[in-house]
């Protein structure tokens, strides 16, 4: 049972889950965002890796979607810097690329991906596979 609130104030709301999308694409930020919004994350973008580093380091996201072919920060250098930052709880990582081969996809998980999903996606392409690594 929770503890009584006192009159006059209303409960905490529970903390939202946030979610990173890391695209130099501006199109494939909307989609991702749409997505992910629907399944309950507050959205924060970067565009680049380097940017989006900035932004784990000022408030670790519980969730990072991100691309592999970005300027400034490949995708690759981006997480494999994610996985190095000290942190409680890590988020979990999707990459949303399009580089489908069985050897980029392997390299995408030794950098420190959880899961992947290959550009063009759809709702339910990227649903599963948040959902199968416990982010939806």
């Amino acid at each position: 049972m929770p503890p009584p609130v006192p009159d006059g104030a209303t409960p905490a709301a529970p903390a939202r889950r946030t979610c990173l999308l890391v695209d130099d694409s501006r199109m494939i930020r909307k989609v991702a965002r749409r997505i992910v919004e629907s399944v309950g994350y507050a959205v924060v973008e970067a565009e680049n890796g380097e940017e989006g580093l900035a932004r784990c380091r000022a408030a670790m996201p519980d969730l990072v979607i991100t691309d592999w072919n970005m300027p400034v920060m490949s995708g690759i250098e981006f997480v494999t810097a994610l996985r190095a930052i000290p942190t409680r709880t890590p988020p979990r990582v999707v990459f949303c690329t399009t580089n489908s081969g069985a050897k980029d996809i392997h390299k995408g998980i030794a950098a420190g991906a959880d899961e992947y999903v290959i550009k063009p996606f759809d709702d339910a392409a990227l649903i599963s596979r948040l959902q199968a690594v416990g982010a939806a």
